[in-house]
């Protein structure tokens, strides 16, 4: 067991590496020739590499000997139940809380409070965008089911974005924009879409390439549409 979960950690290792060295290296160069921190704060910065390092490749590595694996699993099993409507609410509730649990929500959340001095809500922001993720998987759990194309989503959804932008505020447009870019991170690109790969691989006359990644998309559309809705609402109330 102990082998099982270790193994190809040092990839793993090598692959986090790869990825921060860079960024250490721009920090140095922009430390010595721009900021020129004090020594208390670079050794601070340093152990905050040092973590990010360690915290990402164990992460990393629970991903690949976890949830990937049991993932693929729940969705081959959930696609052979016999109630198959199911998965549209079973899907809404993972869904919500998959978002609820991403760490790049939290940041974004607190960092909007900050800008915005609590004027929007670190609750209210959390709810709409976990609403909106829950909402696009239980409706990429209906194309799975049916098998129709990603587009009839995708494509009406962004054009009612845009019209949504042309009338929202700056600061609605920019959290809108970003959180649909943030969602799609560590908690639904590693469990949740290797759970739909095992639903679409037992669901008959449905590709797991196609029917199960498509639903990425829809992930990263949904948060701008509640954001910009919430948006609108502001806009409506006076932030009441």
């Amino acid at each position: 067991m102990s082998d099982a979960i270790w193994s190809g950690f040092t990839t793993v290792l090598f692959e986090v590496a790869l990825a921060l060295i860079p960024l250490l290296l721009f920090f140095c160069i922009f430390q010595l020739f721009f900021l020129k921190l004090k020594a208390r704060k670079v050794v601070d910065i340093l152990v905050g590499f040092a973590l990010t390092y360690l915290g990402l490749s164990l992460f990393l590595q629970g991903v690949n000997v976890g949830f990937l694996p049991i993932g693929e699993l729940m969705g081959e099993q959930m696609g052979q139940l016999d109630q198959i409507w199911l998965l549209v609410p079973i899907g809404f509730v993972l869904g919500f809380f998959a978002a609820y649990a991403e760490p790049a929500v939290t940041v974004l959340i607190h960092q909007v409070d900050k800008v915005s001095g609590g004027y929007i809500p670190k609750k209210l922001l959390l709810y709409t965008i976990s609403t909106g993720v829950g909402l696009s998987i239980a409706l990429s759990m209906v194309k799975v089911l049916v098998g129709f194309s990603i587009w009839y989503y995708v494509l009406p959804g962004y054009l009612f974005a845009f019209m949504l932008a042309r009338g929202s505020s700056k600061l609605f447009t920019a959290i809108a924009f970003d959180s649909g870019g943030i969602v799609t991170g560590p908690m639904i690109a590693t469990f949740m879409l290797a759970m739909f790969v095992g639903i679409a691989s037992v669901t008959e006359g449905r590709d797991p390439l196609i029917d199960g990644f498509g639903m990425i998309a829809l992930v990263a559309l949904a948060p701008i549409l509640s954001v910009l809705i919430l948006g609108k609402l502001f806009q409506q109330t006076g932030g009441r």
